[in-house]
């Protein structure tokens, strides 16, 4: 029997379609990928990409060149961008803002071939700590509000390049979504004196039917109210708003249940594409109490159509336990 479920974090609701119930091999997800001979992103093409911002690199190696584990550089093509003056404006009844920002590509490996869900960990934990140190040298400018880290894997979760990089994108706005989170799990504390996701996680555990993983310093589930078969999120199991606060031992064992968590994905649906999205607190320092900063992955299995568009439903016909189930089942 269907099931309308809304999520208590931002009053979204989504349809649990369970009478079109799909298990991982329903979904198909091989699709051509663009070939190219030619790629900016590879070891020994350093030279085609803008002049790189940070680099973990042995020190005998000169910036720009061979040697490297982990560059960033700026996106060649930028969203928004950083040498312009941020001004506020109207158009009569319409507001705009100049398109000021920061926006840096992240490659995670020299290895074209390699993805996040086939990386070592000790790989995985060096991209964490190229996030954490792009993500607050961006929040540190007096003009940026939010800082979104978020990965494209493959064409069709938009990804241009096939080589493993994510991008990082500081606004001088807060994201709607991201508001919407805010201004629910404010509402929350206000009502309960509780972060709504550290009560989230504590039912989670509570239940057990929706975690995929759980180690010592985090857990995985696929949320109660999925927007998308097998969404999945990982959150920290203490408290705390600000991705940027991340401590040494914290990132070891984010980048162990993320790699694990991908490759569940990768080997459970025949490595879709996906795109993952780490929310944080705002540059501001707002939702200290309130907010705990999380990642949340989106496998690309359905498309979003008209009644979704319409109505700002989703209609997810995996049931969140079953996801998880199939999730837990898969040997890394």
């Amino acid at each position: 029997m269907p099931e309308l479920r809304r999520d208590p974090v931002s009053n979204r609701w989504v349809i649990i379609a369970t009478e079109r119930a799909k298990r991982p091999m329903d979904f198909s997800t091989r699709s051509e990928e663009p070939k190219s001979n030619f790629c900016p992103f590879d070891y020994g093409n350093e030279y085609t990409t803008p002049p790189e911002i940070l680099s973990f690199r042995p020190k005998d190696t000169q910036p720009n060149t061979p040697g490297w584990w982990i560059r960033v550089v700026p996106n060649k093509f930028p969203a928004l961008e950083n040498n312009l003056k941020l001004e506020r404006y109207g158009h009569g009844m319409y507001d705009a803002v100049t398109g000021f920002g920061h926006h840096e590509i992240v490659i995670e490996t020299p290895d074209h071939n390699a993805t996040v869900a086939t990386l070592e960990v000790e790989q995985v934990e060096e991209i964490i700590w190229a996030y954490k140190a792009r993500y607050n040298a961006i929040a540190s400018d007096e003009n940026i509000r939010y800082v979104l880290i978020f990965k494209n894997h493959k064409k069709d979760a938009g990804a241009s390049l096939a080589h493993a990089h994510s991008q990082i994108i500081g606004t001088p706005i807060v994201p709607k979504r991201v508001q919407e989170e805010l201004e629910g799990s404010r509402m929350r504390y206000k009502l309960k004196e509780r972060c709504i996701f550290c009560d989230i996680i504590y039912q989670e555990r509570m239940e057990s039917t929706r975690i995929v993983e759980e180690t010592e310093d985090f857990i995985a589930i696929n949320p109660y109210a999925s927007r998308f078969p097998f969404e999945t999120w990982v959150l920290p199991k203490v408290h705390n708003h600000d991705f940027g606060q991340i401590k040494e031992k914290e990132v070891q064992g984010f980048a162990q249940i993320l790699r694990n968590s991908l490759a569940r994905i990768y080997k459970a649906l025949d490595d879709p594409p996906y795109n993952f999205m780490l929310h944080t607190a705002p540059a501001t320092g707002d939702g200290k109490n309130f907010y705990h900063w999380h990642l949340e992955i989106v496998p690309r299995l359905t498309k979003v159509a008209g009644f979704e568009w319409g109505s700002g439903f989703y209609i997810n016909p995996t049931p969140p336990e079953d996801a998880a189930k199939f999730l837990r089942g898969v040997e890394l």
